[in-house]
Formats: C-alpha cells, structure tokens, sequence
C-alpha cells in the first residue's frame, strides 16, 4: 500500500469512527456485556472494547485493569486494526518486541497474552479491537478466533 493510500484508508477509518460519537462516553452495559462474553469464551480475566482514534486507544468498556486509555502507538490494538480481516494473537507479549515494552506488559497488569479481532464499522473499516489478556503467557485455542455469536 502506497503512503498516499495508507493516509486514505486511515482518513476514512478515523470519519468512521467520529461517525459512531462514541469516544468519550459513558460505560454503557451492553459493550460490558460484549466484553464478558469475550473474555468468558476464552477464559481470560481481563478484556476490553477499544477504539483508537489518531493519537489514542480508548477504552469503552473494560474488565481486570484500570486504564481510561493508553498512546496509540504502544497499543496491541493499532496492530490489530492494521490487518482488519484477522485475529492479531501475542501468545507471550513479552517474548514480542513490538509490545515488551507496552505499559501493559510492563506496568502493573503484566499482560503477556493478547487476542483481539479488529471491530469493523460500517464501510470496512477498523475502529479499533474487542480484545481478552491474560497475565500468563498462552496460546489461543483454534475454536477462540471464530467462537460464533449470538443466533
């Protein structure tokens, strides 16, 4: 992808995501029930429904960590927006070099396992991640990056 379309496809990401007005709410059960569900699936304690807007990754609705948000560029989620149509899995955050350094890995949670399929809005594309962390490292189990939703 060429730098003037990479700067397109982020554009259209970013009005997509000012299109939702949502960064910046309240909590709202219904993300916190999605996050649950998610987390529940893959067994893990912690997990979040991240948007990230140009500088940030903003947390809608979270479970087993603190964070109202973090920098964009040490987020786990920027990568996971950047390929839209996959599952981005870090079995050992800290074993990765694009994340030892993450607060989350290092700070106190002491994340070493992430999985997040990127959320897709309208139009294609990625507003940031619906995500579950562990503090061991893992593998995600094969039946985890497709767990259907609801009928």
């Amino acid at each position: 992808m060429s730098d003037a379309d990479a700067a397109d496809t982020e554009a259209a990401r970013l009005a997509a995501l000012t299109d939702y007005a949502i960064l910046d709410t309240l909590p709202e059960k219904s993300y916190d029930d999605l996050v649950a569900i998610a987390a529940g699936i893959c067994d893990a304690p912690m997990g979040s429904v991240a948007l990230i807007d140009a500088e940030r990754k903003w947390f809608k609705s979270q479970r087993g960590f603190s964070l109202s948000h973090m920098a964009r560029h040490v987020a786990f989620g920027d990568h996971a927006i950047q390929r839209p149509h996959e599952v981005l899995v870090v079995p050992d955050a800290l074993a990765d070099a694009r994340f030892a350094n993450n607060p989350l890995v290092t700070g106190e949670q002491k994340v070493r396992f992430y999985a997040g399929p990127p959320l897709i809005g309208t139009g294609g594309a990625a507003v940031g991640p619906l995500l579950v962390l562990a503090r061991p490292p893992r593998h995600l189990a094969p039946d985890h990056r497709s767990a259907p939703g609801p009928p």
